[in-house]
């Protein structure tokens, strides 16, 4: 086992990362509400570069920004010397990040920026270098010191820079008033864009997939038709083609205890009225909940004179994702 104290590096790297967080607090001024400002009156995309380490809390900040409702790419300075400039126009913000602000493969773009007429907002732990100066807004994210023990690593000035883009991206979702169902767009693959965006119509069971009988339908028949569409229930309709009823696995156990002949036995004897359904068009969320506050495992969706359109059940939900 070695001597050195891992637990003593640990705390010492993490206590001076956050002493640099906390000093951020004190350099939030007009300059912040300009940076915003500028951002929010963009009628292009935030364009975000950075060189190195830089660069990759650029790529992160570009990302936050593009799933918090202000559109964002990244473009690294080294390509777009070579050709990459090209995806930058005059409607355009660029958030540059430098820790010195002067470096080089950065600083090169600043007058074809200036030339582009596009707003610069900077993010330097240096307000009096080249960068910061070019800048309409410099967001100060200077540290004392790294908390690399040679001072020489950018660690603390990373941690500073990202928590300064994070600080940018949230002032902006908050500004733009973004909601959670905005949010579930950007992120269609992920649980909440699920539960956001999905309807009852993208997973419910339509048409001839639908279990269906009418009120005179005998028992054993329409156990025959639940056994057909593999739902656990059918739905019972009258004349109109308006539910009547629903009839589940749960409602055959409690004909069983009840000693019903099920030879002569019709569904409407059997059958549970009044049931729960949903409308056509609202979230799966909606639905599960109805189910869940309710204590069933599945329902019909109905249009608004009655009649079903659709049937779904808990294991439905679970393959969606919504559960």
């Amino acid at each position: 086992m070695s001597d050195f104290d891992y637990i003593a590096s640990a705390r010492r790297t993490i206590s001076l990362e956050r002493d640099a967080v906390d000093s951020l607090l004190a350099r939030l001024d007009d300059t912040f509400i300009r940076a915003c400002e500028t951002l929010l009156a963009c009628t292009g995309r935030i364009v975000v570069t950075g060189m190195g380490k830089s660069g990759h809390i650029g790529r992160k900040l570009a990302a936050t920004l593009a799933s918090t409702g202000s559109p964002a790419f990244f473009v690294h300075p080294g390509e777009a010397s070579h050709g990459d400039m090209g995806m930058i126009t005059s409607e355009d913000v660029v958030i540059a990040l430098s820790n010195s602000g002067n470096t080089a493969e950065v600083v090169t773009l600043l007058p074809l920026i200036k030339r582009l007429g596009a707003p610069l907002i900077s993010l330097t732990g240096n307000p009096e270098s080249t960068l910061a100066e070019a800048a309409v807004a410099n967001l100060n994210t200077g540290v004392e010191q790294e908390a690399c023990p040679l001072n020489l690593a950018p660690t603390s000035s990373t941690t500073t820079a990202l928590v300064m883009g994070d600080a940018l991206a949230i002032a902006l979702l908050e500004a733009r008033g973004f909601s959670a169902e905005d949010f579930a767009f950007s992120h269609p693959g992920g649980s909440l864009g699920r539960r956001l965006l999905l309807l009852v119509d993208d997973i419910m069971h339509a048409g001839e997939r639908m279990p269906l009988v009418s009120p005179d339908t005998p028992l054993r028949d329409a156990l025959l038709e639940m056994t057909r569409k593999g739902l656990g229930l059918t739905g019972i309709v009258d004349a109109e083609g308006k539910l009547a009823g629903i009839f589940t696995d749960g409602d055959l156990r409690r004909t069983l205890d009840h000693d019903v002949d099920l030879r002569s036995a019709s569904i409407a004897q059997v059958m549970t009225p009044r049931s729960k359904t949903v409308r056509k068009g609202i979230l799966a969320a909606e639905a599960l909940k109805v189910m869940e506050d309710a204590k069933i495992s599945g329902l019909f969706v109905v249009d608004t004179e009655g009649r079903p359109v659709g049937a779904l059940n808990m294991h439905d939900l679970l393959r969606a994702g919504v559960v």
